[in-house]
Formats: structure tokens, C-alpha cells, sequence
């Protein structure tokens, strides 16, 4: 099995595993609780608390963990729209779905909403963005990977901008954590997102990091947790597994190279096939992404001959996966739904090598020539 689908999830490393396995057996202590196993346990988090806060450059007190990025994205943009009612939010149209529904509940309590198109390359104009800030504009949401395409967002230029039109900035970097800087500052955001399976961290662990005196209010309330920002029992073992995930994914240069170069091979030996045509590749693109429209060709035939190939690939996200809809990502770039639906996404890690995308090309071209029934192909 050739695993490319690494933007979907990544198996837990050895490494984080071996961390986490104490924590499911024998010291199982509740954080919240007095006693030495709670007071252990407590300890456990607030060590991983302060190994996620130093890989994305932040303080321990600017954490705050949830069950993974959609909860922290729902906490960060809920969270700052319920302290300024009615207040108008700018997001971009290619947001990850879980930002749009997020989005979407928001203006179903009051909020009104422009929704900004990507480029034909998948960026985000910052005239247009700044152009579609209002007066009582609240909140501005873009991520900076997309998980799509790899199509990358720069909003540090605009910080200055927004900040002093008192507009708060929300990034998704779920795509971006691992494969390069991830960090306030870098990313131009006031709340920061990102996720622990996707940096071969436990699936269930995610964080918002929140700029210095932003305040959210908290969504899902209960024992106090987490500063009273999220209430409920702290998983020990997943946000132990994160800090330890998070530590690996300090490494992101070396790692981005030795994607970025087996990304560019895998994405020449597909366009070699002739009728494919790859998404962004005019704009700056994370090291792992390729999503490519494969003409004479429906999507989801070629995913099921993929898989008969023993490639691991998506028609987009996997979030969305089993949906007839065309991509809103493909879309937003002023895409066909056509040309949607004839669109594949292979995302890499670092566990594979040149030999191995050697041999997932001459898969794919199999998968290619089956799906446009070419006599012959097997």
C-alpha cells in the first residue's frame, strides 16, 4: 500500500505511542483531581502544554487544548462573535469545512457574513479582503494552508492593517504545522489553530492558541477546564501523544525539503500522462500537496481504481469524503464543477522515497488509463 493521503491523517509515530501508553494504564489519574495521580497527571499536561506552546511559538497560558482542530475552530470563531453581537465576519471561500459551518452557524445567530473568492491560483487578494472589511467588522478567517490544494495565504502583510481596524484574525494552520514556521506572529492571527493527527500525533488532540489579551467566550462549559475555556475531562494520553507529536514537528525543514522534492517528482511523473493539469501551481503551495484535474476522467472512478492499485489518495477532503457535491475549494478558484469532480488530491510525508513515488506513478497511470477505459490497461 502506497500511502498518499497523508493531508487526511498520519499514523501515530512509535515515539508518541510509546509516550502515551502509561497514560491509559497506569497512571490513570484525572488531572482535575488533589491526589498524587492527579497531581501527576496534571503535571503530564501542562509538560505538553508547554512542548505545543514552544513549537508554535507561543507561552504555555496562550494554549488552550480541544478534541481537535473543528472544536478549536468552532471555539475561536463562536467564541469572539459571542462578545460582539451581530457583529459582521469576513471569511475566505475556501475555508476547510469545518471553519465554513462555523461560519454558517454564526450567521444563522445574527452575524452577517461576506465570503471572499480565492484567485484562479487559489490565493486570497488582499485588496479584496481588506476592501470587504466594514466598520463593525469583527473577525477575519482564512487559513493558511488549504487542505486541498496547499495553496498558501500570506496575512502577515495585511496585520498592521487589520489590527487597526480592531479586526481580530483567525488561521487554520492545521496544513501548515510541521511543514513550516507555525506561529502568531508569522502567520499574522490574534487565535491559531492546529491539530495533532495530521504531525503524527493521536487523532482526538487539537489547540487554539490565543494572542495576548483576546478573550473568547467558552462554548462547551462544565468542570472549569482549560482555564474555564473548555469544560471536560483533559484526555491525558491524546494531549500528552500532541506534546510529544508537536516536539517532532519542530523538525519542519528538513522535512519540508525532502517532501517538496518527492512532491515535485510524483507531480512530473502524473503530468508526463498528458491531459492533467495541476491546482495552484502558480501560487506558493505547502511541500506536500498536489491536487490535479485529470481530463476524460470522473473522480471517484479513479479513486476506486487507485485503491485497486494499492494507492491511498482523495477526491479533495477527507472531511467531505462520500459527498456528490463538487468541491467549494475548486470552486471558489472559479473551477467547473466538471473539472471538480474530475480533480484528485495526493499529499505526502516523509515515510516515503523516491523508489516508492517511482512506483505510485506507474499506479497511478494504471488507475488513469483504467478509469478512461484504454484498452489494455491492468
Amino acid at each position: 500500500m502506497i500511502d498518499v493521503d497523508r493531508a487526511a491523517t498520519t499514523p501515530v509515530h512509535p515515539d508518541v505511542l510509546e509516550a502515551m501508553l502509561p497514560w491509559f494504564r497506569d497512571r490513570a489519574g484525572n488531572p482535575s483531581s488533589l491526589h498524587a495521580a492527579g497531581r501527576e497527571a496534571r503535571r503530564a499536561v501542562e509538560d505538553a502544554r508547554e512542548r505545543v506552546a514552544a513549537a508554535l511559538e507561543a507561552t504555555a497560558r496562550q494554549v488552550v487544548f480541544t478534541s481537535g482542530a473543528t472544536e478549536a475552530l468552532h471555539l475561536a470563531l463562536l467564541g469572539s462573535l459571542a462578545l460582539r453581537p451581530g457583529a459582521h465576519i469576513v471569511a475566505s471561500a475556501a475555508e476547510h469545512a469545518a471553519l465554513l459551518e462555523a461560519v454558517r452557524t454564526a450567521a444563522r445567530l445574527g452575524h452577517p457574513v461576506t465570503w471572499v473568492p480565492s484567485g484562479p491560483d487559489g490565493r486570497i487578494d488582499h485588496d479584496e479582503l481588506a476592501a470587504a472589511l466594514q466598520d463593525d467588522t469583527a473577525l477575519l478567517a482564512v487559513m493558511r494552508t488549504n487542505n486541498e490544494t496547499g495553496v498558501q495565504n500570506d496575512l502577515a502583510p495585511l496585520r498592521a492593517h487589520v489590527e487597526a481596524r480592531g479586526v481580530r484574525v483567525l488561521v487554520d494552520a492545521v496544513q501548515s504545522f510541521g511543514h513550516e514556521r507555525v506561529g502568531l506572529e508569522h502567520c499574522g492571527a490574534d487565535l491559531l489553530v492546529v491539530s495533532s493527527h495530521k504531525v503524527e500525533g493521536p487523532k482526538g488532540s487539537g489547540a487554539l492558541v490565543l494572542r495576548d489579551g483576546v478573550v473568547v467566550e467558552p462554548q462547551q462549559r462544565g468542570g472549569g477546564q482549560e482555564r474555564g475555556l473548555r469544560g471536560g475531562t483533559v484526555d491525558v494520553p491524546a494531549v500528552v501523544g500532541f506534546g510529544r507529536a508537536a516536539v517532532r514537528a519542530t523538525a519542519w525543514q528538513e522535512r519540508a525539503a525532502r517532501v517538496s522534492a518527492l512532491r515535485d517528482r510524483l507531480e512530473r511523473g502524473v503530468c508526463a500522462m498528458g491531459g492533467v493539469t495541476v491546482h495552484g501551481s502558480g501560487a506558493p503551495r505547502g511541500p506536500k500537496h498536489v491536487h490535479v484535474h485529470v481530463e476524460g476522467i470522473d473522480g471517484e472512478t479513479l479513486l476506486i481504481n487507485l485503491d485497486r492499485e494499492g494507492v491511498l489518495a482523495s477526491a479533495g477532503s477527507a472531511c467531505a469524503a462520500g459527498s456528490l457535491e463538487p468541491s467549494h475549494v475548486l470552486l471558489a478558484m472559479g473551477r467547473s464543477a466538471a473539472v471538480s469532480r474530475a480533480s484528485v488530491r495526493f499529499s505526502l510525508g516523509d515515510h516515503l522515497d523516491e523508489t516508492v513515488i517511482d512506483e505510485a506513478v506507474l499506479r497511478v497511470r494504471r488507475a488513469v488509463l483504467r478509469t478512461r477505459g484504454v484498452e489494455g490497461a491492468t
